[in-house]
Formats: C-alpha cells, structure tokens, sequence
C-alpha cells in the first residue's frame, strides 16, 4: 500500500488500540513540531504530557458540562458556542458519551497544551469581535503534532473544550502564570483509520480578487 500524504489523510481519532506509545516516540513527535512557526519566533507553547490517572480524569471530568452544552446546542441545530449565536441550549442532558472522556485512562498519550501569553502578538485583540490572531502563534505546533503523529502511524484530535475549564484546572496542572490552554491532544494507534477524508473542493472557499469575486477552479 503506498505511503498516504499526511496532509490529505490526517482525519480525527478519538478511539485507539491498546499499542503503548512509548516516551521516546512522544520525545520524536515534539521535535518535530517544535519547528512549527509562530510570530517573532517566539515559540510560546508548553506541553505537559498527561500520565497520572488522576490528572487525566480530574482534567476531563472537568470539561464534560462542556462536552454536555456542546452536544445539547448541536441537537438545537446551531454552532456550539458560536459569538454571534450564543443562546445557551434549551435543554442539557447530563453524561453524553464521549470515549475520550469516558475512557481517558485507556488513551495511549494525553497531551495538555498550554501558551505564554505575554509572547503572543494578538494583533486583533482590540477589534470589538472575536479576535482570531493570536491562534497562530500556537495551533500550528497543535496541528504539527497530529502531522507527525500520523507520519508515525499514529493518529489523534485536538479539543477545545478545557478552555473553557481553565480556572478549575490550572492547579492541578499546575499552569504557570501568564499562560493560557489552549487544547487537550489525544494520541495513540487508531482503532480504525479513516483515509478518504471529506472536504470541501477549492473551488467552494476561494475567490479571485475579492471574497465575493470569481471561484478560483481549475
């Protein structure tokens, strides 16, 4: 079988194998993201590797309300948590599934990522919306994990949802100050691996000119 291209086969994972995925193996993937960019080059991301049971549960015990309004706010039919439509949902039910909450102890690697936020240029802070900018200091290196993961044969997904936790968590993370969660990274071998992802043709987002101009198709 030929060798996928990282960049057109990386899907989410959220359920794994019970293959260990060795320190070294984490050690060889964090050197490859490292090289990741980020403004100025300041490189402002921290990364504890999650392996106490405890840590691992109190952390997404912590976020399953989250994960409750986000499964609630779905079944409304709307984007969870979305600034321009952030009604809370009409009804919440506790205790939705979700395997990397409910199984967190048997995921193989557990990655809390965390950002200097005095080393962040957030050019849109001030723009009176909801400020993007400052994201590309740290989610390429996010997005540079699950890249060199997959070249590994590995496979894994990014959440969001501890952000919104942060103040219950930081302790026990032990979060230095000035810095910011900014993700949960899961990791390990897929229990099944998805290679035809869906995306939407280039065609479909991008424009000539202007971003209502002609369709850039080919």
């Amino acid at each position: 079988m030929p060798e996928l291209d990282p960049l057109r086969s990386t899907g989410a994972a959220r359920e794994f194998t019970s293959r260990p995925v060795s320190d070294a193996e984490v050690h060889a993937i964090l050197d490859d993201a490292r090289f990741a960019p980020s403004g100025g080059n300041r490189q402002p991301w921290r990364v504890a590797v999650l392996q106490e049971a405890a840590v691992r549960r109190g952390v997404v015990d912590a976020t399953r309300p989250v994960w409750d309004d986000y499964v609630a706010i779905t079944s409304d039919g709307r984007v969870p948590f979305s600034v321009v439509d952030g009604a809370p949902p009409a009804e919440v039910e506790s205790g939705q599934p979700n395997p990397l909450i409910d199984r967190v102890e048997q995921v193989p690697v557990v990655l809390a990522i965390a950002a200097d936020i005095r080393a962040i240029a957030a050019m849109d802070a001030d723009s009176g919306r909801l400020p993007l900018a400052a994201g590309a200091s740290i989610y390429p290196f996010c997005w540079s994990i699950l890249l060199s993961a997959s070249r590994r044969g590995l496979g894994g997904v990014l959440t969001t949802f501890v952000t919104r936790v942060q103040g219950s968590v930081d302790e026990m993370l032990g979060l230095p100050e000035h810095h910011s969660l900014a993700a949960l990274i899961f990791l390990g071998e897929p229990a099944q691996r998805v290679t035809r992802l869906s995306r939407r043709p280039v065609g479909d987002f991008t424009a000539i000119d202007r971003f209502n101009g002609p369709a850039l198709n080919i």
